[in-house]
């Protein structure tokens, strides 16, 4: 699998698996173009990426402001190959119940995690479309695949960027883009220290190869599906969980 000559665009890339994806993305030939809110997070990937011999640059970009996305979309000066929609909120809006949920923390996470994900979407379509093979990776989550408890917003948030991912899929298709989700289990980064070690200990017994998952296997699934050879896939949501659920 090879992304040389091939330009992608990652969000959230400032740690985490964000940062594994633009480093999986640099080790397989690309030209990363690093997005975050947070300009020294993004420094921090792209000095690694730099270190371990790729090539990068850094677009900021705040998910939650429309403007902010539409520049950076207006920004692009050349074709588009991949689009990894890495970027959310994860971390404290969980061990919520249903009927606890601020409706302002709910709002906040359906304006990044899904209306963001649209809107960077459609302010990377024309660079896409003129790439000519131009590949969507969203980030969900399996906790919307087995539906995990006192987590609705994120779940929720998830849930929709599946239906998203589909429905894209047919509209973009046509025009040479291909739209695949995949939804990782839990990882532990920064984003899931908050989490119950009885949750953490749920997915590792009950996988179908126990044990903990790390970030760099999802990094390296998202790495191909912005490669050409992925169409086939577009349209589908791939657990990335080591066998916790199977679609």
């Amino acid at each position: 699998m090879s992304l040389k000559n091939r330009t992608i665009l990652v969000t959230g890339a400032g740690g985490g698996l964000g940062r594994d994806i633009v480093l999986a993305c640099g080790r397989a030939g690309a030209h990363v173009i690093l997005s975050d809110y947070n300009k020294d997070l993004a420094k921090t990937s792209l000095a690694a990426l730099e270190s371990a011999g790729g090539t990068g640059e850094i677009r900021l970009a705040d998910l939650s402001d429309p403007a902010s996305i539409a520049a950076l979309g207006a920004s692009l000066d050349g074709p588009l190959h991949g689009l990894i929609n890495n970027g959310a909120i994860a971390t404290g809006i969980g061990g919520i119940g249903y009927r606890d949920i601020e409706i302002d923390v709910w709002d906040k996470v359906m304006q990044v995690n899904v209306r963001g994900t649209w809107l960077m979407i459609r302010a990377c379509a024309d660079a896409l479309i003129a790439s000519g093979s131009g590949r969507v990776v969203n980030l969900a989550s399996d906790t919307a695949l087995w539906g995990a408890q006192n987590l609705l917003a994120y779940t929720s948030s998830k849930g929709a960027v599946m239906a998203m991912t589909r429905s894209l899929a047919r509209e973009m298709g046509p025009e040479g883009v291909g739209l695949t989700a995949i939804a990782p289990g839990i990882m532990t980064t920064e984003s899931t220290e908050y989490v119950p070690e009885a949750r953490h200990k749920l997915y590792e017994t009950g996988r179908a190869v126990p044990g903990k998952q790390g970030t760099l296997e999802a990094a390296e699934v998202a790495a191909f599906l912005v490669s050409e050879p992925a169409i086939t896939l577009t349209g589908q949501t791939l657990p990335v969980d080591h066998g916790f659920v199977f679609n």
